[in-house]
C-alpha cells in the first residue's frame, strides 16, 4: 500500500527513493515489487546511471485503477462507519 500511495504522486521512482520514502528495507521492497509487478500493478525498468545500475519503477495502468478503487473503498468504509 505504501508503495501505491508513493508511486501515485510520482510519474516513477528509483528503487532508493521508494525505500527510503516509504521507510522499507531493500528485501522489503524488492518483494513487494516483485508481488506487484507479477500483479500487473507495476511496471519495472533497469538501467545503468553511469556505471551503477539503476531500478526505476511506475504505477501501471492497472495499479493505478487498482489503487483509485482500494482508495474508494476504504472511504466508503470510513463513511458508513460514521453514519453508524
Amino acid at each position: 500500500m505504501k508503495v501505491a500511495a508513493f508511486l501515485s504522486g510520482c510519474e516513477q521512482a528509483d528503487f532508493l527513493t521508494i525505500a527510503e520514502r516509504c521507510d522499507l528495507a531493500g528485501p522489503t521492497l524488492s518483494k513487494a515489487i516483485v508481488a506487484l509487478e507479477e500483479l500487473g500493478y507495476l511496471q519495472v525498468e533497469k538501467g545503468y546511471v553511469g556505471r551503477r545500475p539503476r531500478t526505476w519503477v511506475r504505477l501501471s495502468p492497472a495499479g493505478t485503477t487498482a489503487f483509485t478503487a482500494h482508495l474508494a473503498a476504504v472511504r466508503g468504509l470510513a463513511e458508513s462507519a460514521t453514519e453508524a
